[in-house]
């Protein structure tokens, strides 16, 4: 995998297991709930790049590290 590689932010919520669902994922993104390198991202469909960071509810979530802590 090379660094050009894009996800998208609600596939890795979904993915990650820090949401059940793709609807929730929606909502809490949407609602404002959600960071990508520390700025607030209200679009589902974001295109995330490998290293990029993720908190919601407390958590974080490297991409492409598969780490997620408190």
């Amino acid at each position: 995998m090379n660094t050009t590689t894009l996800f998208r932010l609600d596939h890795v919520l979904k993915l990650s297991g820090s949401v059940e669902t793709g609807g929730i994922a929606k909502h809490l993104i949407q609602s404002g709930k959600v960071t990508v390198n520390g700025i607030v991202e209200t679009r589902r469909k974001k295109k995330l790049m490998l290293g990029d960071k993720i908190e919601i509810a407390g958590e974080v979530i490297i991409v492409g590290t598969h780490i997620a802590y408190n």
